[in-house]
C-alpha cells in the first residue's frame, strides 16, 4: 500500500463509483471489483460509503470529492493508527441514538451526530446511514463546520462529549455573530 498516493488512488475509486452509479449500479456490493474492494478494506473504507457519496453527488451535487477525501482520510488515519489496520466487527444501532430533532444547548442534531460520528470514525456505521448525509450537511453548514473537522474533533475528544459540545457551541456562536455583523 502506498500511503503517498492515497489521494489519487481515492480519486480513482471515487470517480469509478460516480461512473458506475451514473450507469445504473444501485448496489454497493457490486460497485467495485475484487482489487478495488481489497484496496478499500486495506484503507478502512467501505464500498457503502463510496456508494453513498456517488448517490448524493448524482442526486444533490453534494458532498463532493473534496469532502469525501477529507472525511475518508480521517477515517483511514484512525483505522491505521488506532485500530491497527483491523476493522471493527461492531455495527452501531441508530435506534439507540437520540432523535433527529433533539438538541443540546439549542443546537439541533448535535445529540444525534455525536454517536453517528463515533460510528463513522470506527467504521461501525450501518449500511443504512451515511456520514455527511443531507441532515448532517445542514448541521455542518448551519454551524460552519467542515465535516472532516468534526470527525477529527470527535477523535480528539472521543470520550468527552462536553469538550465536543463546547467547541460546537463556540463555533456556532462565532457563525451567528458573523452573520449578524453582516446584517448591520
Amino acid at each position: 500500500m502506498s500511503h503517498f498516493t492515497f489521494p489519487s488512488d481515492f480519486r480513482a475509486i471515487y470517480d469509478h463509483a460516480l461512473a458506475a452509479y451514473a450507469a445504473g449500479t444501485r448496489d454497493a456490493a457490486t460497485l467495485f471489483n475484487a482489487s478495488q474492494t481489497a484496496w478499500l478494506a486495506a484503507n478502512g473504507l467501505s464500498a457503502q460509503a463510496l456508494y453513498d457519496y456517488a448517490e448524493d453527488e448524482h442526486g444533490r451535487g453534494m458532498p463532493g470529492f473534496g469532502h469525501a477525501l477529507t472525511i475518508e482520510t480521517v477515517r483511514r488515519d484512525y483505522f491505521l493508527n488506532v485500530q491497527g489496520g483491523r476493522a471493527s466487527s461492531a455495527v452501531a444501532d441508530p435506534d439507540r441514538w437520540p432523535g433527529k430533532t433533539e438538541a443540546i444547548q439549542g443546537i439541533t442534531w448535535l445529540p444525534r451526530i455525536l454517536p453517528k460520528t463515533r460510528a463513522k470514525l470506527r467504521g461501525e456505521l450501518p449500511a443504512s446511514l451515511m456520514y455527511c448525509c443531507g441532515g448532517d450537511r445542514t448541521f455542518f453548514m448551519t454551524h460552519a463546520i467542515l465535516p472532516a473537522e468534526f470527525l477529527s474533533l470527535v477523535w480528539r475528544h472521543e470520550y468527552d462529549d462536553a469538550a465536543i459540545i463546547a467547541w460546537t457551541v463556540a463555533r456556532s456562536s462565532q457563525t451567528t455573530e458573523r452573520a449578524q455583523g453582516k446584517k448591520l
